[in-house]
């Protein structure tokens, strides 16, 4: 799952990429308004957490105002606790809003409830035929066996389960396994290599062949 941190205190920023990279999340960090827009306006993210003071100008409230027809999950972290700022801020399109100084396990449990709740309802089980993710304990099973992945692996499960009957691009795919460094890489074998593993160990586990490859364009989870 992937992460844009719009965030200008630097050592309050680190230590949120951090944790949510410990956490198996993709992170990217913007430390302005202008940053944070270029970012929006290239990649797609499953959450954005945003503060709404920003230095040159323009604040978290610009970028939201530059964000309400988007349709990933938003949560704003401020210092200004203010029940206006909250009001507006949500109204403006947010999902949540949780005031510094806040506990990372806290920004952690909101950010994971906005990315459960728009990809899979608020259900922790993924059940699909025989194929169970345990959202919490991060656990895959087939056919009530533990299937073992890697981060990666887990991480593009998530992303083709939610987004079934989608065909999903090669190039969405790299920028999902590497952020925003994936334009750097000369090639996308790297994607194939993750793909490769992840339909091996389905497959070992005598799951139904639903992830299938679209030649030339990328792949699709379907029935």
């Amino acid at each position: 799952m992937k992460l844009l941190i719009v965030e200008d205190e630097i050592e309050l920023a680190q230590d949120i990429v951090n944790y949510f990279s410990s956490e198996s999340y993709n992170c990217t960090l913007a430390l302005n308004y202008q940053e944070a827009q270029e970012k929006i306006s290239l990649y797609q993210y499953d959450c954005i957490i945003l503060d709404l003071m920003l230095p040159n100008g323009k604040d978290g409230l610009s970028l939201l105002e530059y964000l309400n027809e988007n349709k990933q999950g938003l949560i704003i972290i401020s210092a200004k606790n203010s029940l206006e700022d909250k009001i507006k801020g949500l109204t403006l399109g947010a999902d949540d809003y949780l005031a510094k100084p806040f506990h990372m396990a806290e920004l952690a449990a909101r950010v994971f409830s906005i990315i459960r709740r728009k990809q899979f309802g608020h259900e922790n089980i993924i059940n699909f035929n025989e194929v169970k993710v345990d959202l919490l304990a991060k656990n895959v099973a087939v056919n009530n066996i533990e299937v073992v992945l890697t981060k990666k692996e887990y991480s593009l499960l998530l992303l083709f389960l939610g987004n079934k009957n989608r065909v999903i691009s090669k190039n969405a795919l790299a920028e999902h396994l590497s952020g925003d460094i994936s334009d750097m890489f000369d090639n996308q074998d790297f994607v194939y290599a993750h793909i490769k593993n992840l339909k091996k160990k389905l497959t070992d586990a005598n799951y139904n062949n639903y992830l299938k490859t679209i030649y030339g364009t990328g792949y699709k989870w379907q029935e």
